[in-house]
């Protein structure tokens, strides 16, 4: 099994979210502020007359684990619906899970997912 961890940018958490819907049993989103390769927000301040750059950017990270055969197919999933094509559009990363234990129905490995 492996535990895929997506960070997005926070606007395509809808296009992420239908892609998962059907291959998926299951995922879970936090959306939060990050700093990476992209071009961060330019916001005016005061009264209009000035502009400062944002810090951090709105993120979300999408989190979900999965049955080996399905990583390449679920994380090509997030690229596309996550696809901007600037700087930013965010990262995947794959990590090994070494058990899972469903708390509703003590259902453990993949029988959990």
């Amino acid at each position: 099994m492996k535990q895929i961890d997506a960070t997005i940018q926070a606007t395509k958490i809808g296009a992420v979210t239908e892609a998962l819907n059907d291959i998926v049993g299951g995922f879970t989103i936090l959306e939060g502020k990050g700093r990476g390769s992209g071009i961060r927000q330019q916001v005016r301040s005061g009264r209009g007359t000035g502009s400062i750059t944002k810090e951090y950017n709105a993120v979300a990270t999408v989190t979900t684990v999965v049955d080996d055969s399905n990583v390449e197919k679920i994380s090509n999933a997030i690229a596309d619906a996550a696809f901007t094509g600037k700087g930013g559009d965010g990262i995947i990363v794959v990590t090994n899970v070494e058990s899972v234990l469903n708390i509703a129905s003590k259902k453990s490995g993949t029988e959990a997912l």
